[in-house]
């Protein structure tokens, strides 16, 4: 296990700067999911601390070491890739030892260390085949296998189950998070899936335009989100968000929603934007009435998507619905769980 230690690390392409004084910390054997958007420079992050990009600013510690100007094969890191990146013409087994057989380690201890990793994977029944005869699932973890021969400090993943179907991507990162909790191997995970991470990692950093826009760990984040974007990206389905103005302790929305906010206030009348997630949410013959758009129906939950006087609303219910697209519901928020951001910088309102 290691830690690693990101310090105001800033990356430029040019004239472009893709991230902008990154600071995050990843503490021994923990797992950490950075997450955000396309191009928020998460990918770019990781490949600094493999070494396979080049740090423009700041530091990349690991174990306390400064490994700015190191080559990546003295880091003391394994990365797991998008593309699983396995030789065609090599067999399992070739695949998983090659990198201990280019550090010219014994014929016996590969075969020791392959076989202990093919066990963990559940991968020994396979090791004469080549990754042409294999699932994609069963490719992913041959690339994870390759990792945990090497018995790393580190652990690097960069969207690995993206090639995945959505059925064996659940699977996958329930054996991923069972991994991590075998091994304790520290790790970084890079996804744009908000739901891995969820799942997944014991801290989220949340990365939006080269910047971090908060730390915590997934309850922290979806209960207590720093501003609008994380409220926004944290969380499946949406949350929905109201644009109005908070006074005398009450929200009046633009769109004629309006709600309680309790101790949720400001010291003078404020242009705000409240945030209330989907299953805070009820049908009650007292609440504000909208008309039903889409009915959902997953077996365990009911979605709908709501028009509520032009404003657009998402309801996520644990009861079976027999309404229809047309139909007029009363749907009313959980008044202690709303969330209230200032409407111009964003931030949330305390």
């Amino acid at each position: 296990m290691a830690q690693v230690q990101i310090r105001d690390v800033r990356k430029s392409y040019g004239t472009a700067e893709v991230l902008r004084g990154i600071d995050v910390a990843v503490e021994h054997g923990e797992f950490v999911a950075l997450v955000g958007p396309s191009g928020c420079g998460k990918s770019t992050l990781l490949r600094m601390i493999a070494g396979l990009e080049g740090i423009s600013g700041g530091e990349v510690r690991i174990d306390g070491r400064i490994v700015n100007d190191i080559p990546p094969k003295q880091r003391d890191v394994a990365m797991v890739f998008q593309n699983y990146a396995l030789y065609p013409h090599m067999t399992v087994a070739k695949n998983m030892g090659f990198s201990l057989k280019l550090a010219g380690k014994a014929r016996d201890e590969i075969d020791r260390r392959v076989a202990a990793a093919a066990e963990i994977l559940d991968l020994s029944p396979l090791l004469n085949r080549l990754p042409r005869q294999l699932s994609g699932g069963q490719r992913q973890r041959v690339a994870m296998g390759r990792a945990i021969v090497r018995d790393p400090a580190v652990f690097l993943f960069d969207e690995p189950l993206s090639n995945l179907d959505a059925k064996l991507r659940v699977q996958m990162r329930a054996e991923i998070k069972a991994l991590h909790q075998r091994l304790g191997t520290t790790t970084v995970y890079v996804t744009h899936d908000q739901v891995e991470a969820m799942t997944m990692a014991d801290k989220i950093v949340v990365m939006r335009g080269g910047v971090v826009e908060q730390v915590g760990s997934p309850l922290d984040l979806y209960d207590h989100p720093d501003n609008v974007f994380v409220a926004g990206f944290i969380g499946s389905p949406a949350i929905n968000l109201f644009e109005g103005r908070l006074e005398n302790g009450h929200f009046t929305g633009n769109g004629g929603f309006s709600a309680p906010a309790g101790t949720k206030n400001t010291a003078s009348p404020a242009d705000v934007v409240l945030g209330i997630r989907p299953e805070h949410l009820r049908l009650d013959p007292s609440g504000i009435e909208a008309t039903v758009v889409v009915v959902e129906q997953t077996g365990a939950e009911t979605l709908l998507l709501l028009d509520m006087h032009g404003q657009k609303l998402t309801y996520l219910g644990r009861e079976r619905l027999h309404v229809r697209p047309g139909e007029t519901v009363r749907v009313l928020p959980d008044f202690s769980r709303l969330h209230i951001f200032d409407a111009s910088t964003g931030r949330r309102v305390t």
